[in-house]
């Protein structure tokens, strides 16, 4: 029914789901036994391109054959990225930017003459281990807009996409359409653990809880102070508590703190940094309010245009 859509309704799914991903039009998700199960559509510059077959979109889930248990989803906005038991990675949607990181820049415009098919059904992100002993093994991946992270079973970064503002770290800006080794994330002393990325830009978090942030600075995306300009490396932003988790929406960027605070900056329209104004905030500043009163905020998830927050009351001593 028209407007419908507005209203929350339960997907029927039998098994019991315990990670839900989404893009611009599609969604999915993983149910217990490490199954993936879509819905919606994938598409690219042109339009639709179908989810499970060429220009077939599906309103209720739908199963996806993979040849593993899946322990993880994340989406781009048109994109999907899935983590094995087994440490690979399988990709699917649209693959014009290089996000799927196994369709040559050549098949990149609807799969070439392979068709849609080689885009929509899923396949492994091939990447060959030290010395061509065999095959990377991946423990984690983390999607932008356009473009997809994975972190090595060794803690090696690896990036595919778009990248035209560095947003990969890669030096270049063209879009990498197979996974590159990003030396820009390497440091001894620590270990990234999260990475979101949101249009042109990625903010990460590493094991002692800083954030940084790299790729495009308009409107105060990075959140590195007034006049900041494009990174092509991951550069801390200055004057965070210590961060347990970090988010992106297109333009803007959010750390929620250890102690359940969360910081918000970028660009200020639709009122998604909570602020009350539309103004762009070069750096990050606390989200406050009569809602966040006495309550700590567990994680931060963001859109094109909105931001949704997690809370939980703060216990009363």
């Amino acid at each position: 029914a028209e407007g419908s859509e507005t209203t929350p309704g339960l997907v029927e799914l039998q098994e019991k789901v315990v990670q839900v991903s989404a893009g611009d039009s599609h969604t999915a998700a993983l149910t217990e036994d490490g199954r993936v199960f879509v819905w919606g559509s994938f598409r690219d510059n042109n339009g639709v391109i179908g989810l499970l077959e060429p220009m077939k979109t599906s309103s209720l889930p739908v199963l996806l054959q993979l040849s593993a248990p899946v322990i993880k989803i994340v989406s781009g906005n048109d994109h999907l990225v899935m983590l094995t038991v087994d440490g690979d990675l399988f990709t699917c949607g649209c693959g014009e930017q290089g996000q799927l990181g196994r369709v040559p820049a050549l098949f990149a415009n609807r799969g070439g003459r392979k068709g849609l098919q080689r885009l929509l059904v899923p396949q492994r992100v091939p990447v060959k281990g030290k010395g061509n002993r065999g095959k990377m093994r991946f423990q984690d991946a983390f999607c932008g807009a356009y473009f997809t992270f994975a972190i090595t079973q060794e803690g090696h970064i690896y990036g595919f996409g778009l990248s035209n503002y560095h947003q990969l770290g890669t030096q270049g800006t063209e879009p990498c359409f197979s996974p590159q080794n990003l030396t820009c994330f390497k440091n001894s002393t620590k270990s990234w653990v999260g990475f979101s990325g949101g249009q042109h830009h990625t903010v990460c978090v590493d094991s002692e809880g800083k954030a940084y942030s790299l790729g495009r600075a308009e409107y105060g995306r990075l959140g590195l102070g007034a006049g900041a300009e494009e990174k092509s490396t991951p550069t801390v932003i200055p004057e965070l508590p210590s961060i347990s988790s970090v988010a992106c929406g297109a333009s803007v960027g959010y750390a929620v703190s250890s102690d359940g605070r969360a910081f918000a900056w970028g660009m200020g329209t639709n009122y998604q940094l909570g602020t009350g104004e539309e103004d762009d905030v070069w750096s990050p500043v606390e989200m406050t309010g009569k809602q966040l009163e006495n309550r700590m905020v567990l994680a931060v998830s963001s859109g094109g245009q909105h931001t949704v927050l997690l809370v939980k009351d703060k216990e009363q001593s």
